[in-house]
C-alpha cells in the first residue's frame, strides 16, 4: 500500500503548527497581560520568556491571576535571542530605549506597542524600518515587514471609521471618542483611581491628543489631498475597557453610497463588521472585532464605532499582524467569545 499522500499530509499538518518562539518585554501591565491571554491558546505560539523589571522572579499568575493554570512561567529580567519575534510592551518612550541598552538579533522580528516608531523619520530607528501595523490598511506591506510599529487604540477606532469615505469629506471632522480606564495604563495617576474614576466621566487633551499625529499621517497617505481638520474630543469613561466613537461632518452622498462605501472598503476584512443598527460596547469587548456603524442624516454623515482598547486597539490587533508577518490565517487565535452581559 503506498502511503506517500499520507505522508505528505503528516508533514503539512507538522508545517502548519510549527510555533513562533516568543519574547515579551513589559509583560505585567494591561497589554502585556492581555498579549498572554490571546497567545496561550494560539495554536502558532510558543511563549520563551515574559520579561518585567518590576516583576522579575515572581509567578505570571501572581500578577495576571486569571492564568492560575494557563501560565507556568516567572517574570525574568533577562532575555534571549533565541525567539523568532519580540513583542515590546512597555510604556511610550521606553521600547526607543530598550533597543538602545539591548541587542536584538535583526533576524529576531519586532511588533511594538508604544507610540516610539509610528510617525515620520522615527519608523526607521535602529536600522530597522517599521511598518505601521494597522492591519486593515497595510496587509501587503505587514506579510513583508520585520518590525512593526502597532497602532494607538484610539488611532484604529478613528482611522477605520474614517478611511472608506475620505472623498466625500467636505469641511472639518468632528469626533468625540470614550475610552475605559486601561487605556491610561496600569501605574496609578489621579484620574485612575478608582473612586475618581467610578461615576464619572472627563476630557482630556481636547483638540491635542497624541493619535491625532498618527491618524493624519495615514489618512494622508491614503488620500493625499486630505486636509480636513480633525476636532477631536477624548474622554475618560467610568468603565474598565473599551472604546466609543462617534463621528460626524457634512457629505453629499446618500445613506445608499455611504453603506455601500464601508462594505465594500472591508467586504475582505474579518474584524471590521458594519452595524445594521445603533451598536452597542458590549457587543466587542473582548473581541478583536471593531463595529462601524455609517448614518446619513441631513446633510450630515454619523458614524459610530466600537471597539475593545485593549485588544483590537492593542494586543488583538499586534497578534493580528503576527499572523500577517509569519504567513499565518489573519484570524488564527483572534476568534474570541464578546462578554454579551
Amino acid at each position: 500500500m503506498d502511503n506517500t499522500p499520507v505522508c505528505i499530509c503528516l508533514v503539512l499538518h507538522l508545517l502548519m503548527f510549527e510555533r513562533i518562539r516568543i519574547g515579551i518585554i513589559g509583560g505585567a501591565g494591561y497589554v502585556g497581560g492581555e498579549l498572554l491571554r490571546i497567545l496561550i491558546h494560539h495554536t502558532n505560539a510558543e511563549i520563551c520568556f515574559v520579561q518585567s523589571d518590576s516583576q522579575q522572579g515572581r509567578k505570571v499568575s501572581s500578577i495576571h491571576a486569571d492564568l492560575v493554570g494557563d501560565c507556568l512561567l516567572e517574570f525574568t529580567g533577562a532575555i534571549s535571542n533565541d525567539i523568532d519575534l519580540l513583542f515590546l510592551c512597555g510604556g511610550h518612550g521606553q521600547s526607543a530605549v530598550f533597543l538602545s541598552e539591548n541587542e536584538v538579533s535583526f533576524r529576531i522580528r519586532i511588533i511594538d506597542m508604544s507610540q516610539d516608531f509610528r510617525l515620520g523619520n522615527t519608523k526607521k530607528s535602529f536600522d530597522r524600518v517599521f511598518v505601521y501595523g494597522l492591519s486593515e490598511c497595510h496587509k501587503t506591506e505587514l506579510r513583508k515587514a520585520k518590525s512593526v510599529a502597532n497602532p494607538g487604540c484610539f488611532a484604529t477606532a478613528i482611522t477605520l471609521s474614517l478611511l472608506p469615505v475620505m472623498e466625500h469629506i467636505e469641511e472639518d471632522i468632528h469626533v468625540h471618542a470614550i475610552t475605559g480606564s486601561t487605556g491610561s495604563g496600569q501605574a496609578l495617576s489621579a484620574s485612575s483611581h478608582f473612586s475618581w474614576r467610578n461615576n464619572n466621566v472627563s476630557i482630556y487633551k481636547p483638540f491635542t491628543h497624541q493619535h491625532l499625529s498618527e491618524i493624519n499621517e495615514t489618512l494622508q497617505l491614503v488620500a493625499p489631498g486630505f486636509n480636513s481638520f480633525i476636532n477631536f474630543l477624548p474622554v475618560r469613561g467610568d468603565f474598565p475597557r473599551g472604546i466609543f466613537t462617534s463621528i460626524y461632518f457634512k457629505a453629499a452622498i446618500s445613506e445608499e453610497e455611504l453603506t455601500a462605501l464601508f462594505h465594500n472598503r472591508y467586504q475582505h476584512d474579518a474584524f471590521v463588521l458594519i452595524a445594521d443598527s445603533n451598536p452597542d460596547l458590549k457587543q466587542v469587548i473582548n473581541t478583536n472585532k471593531i463595529l462601524i456603524y455609517p448614518k446619513k442624516i441631513g446633510d450630515k454623515v454619523l458614524i459610530i464605532s466600537v471597539m475593545d482598547n485593549l485588544i483590537k486597539g492593542a494586543a488583538g490587533q499586534a497578534v493580528q499582524n503576527m499572523n500577517l508577518m509569519f504567513g499565518l490565517e489573519e484570524t488564527t487565535g483572534l476568534k474570541l467569545k464578546s462578554v454579551a452581559f
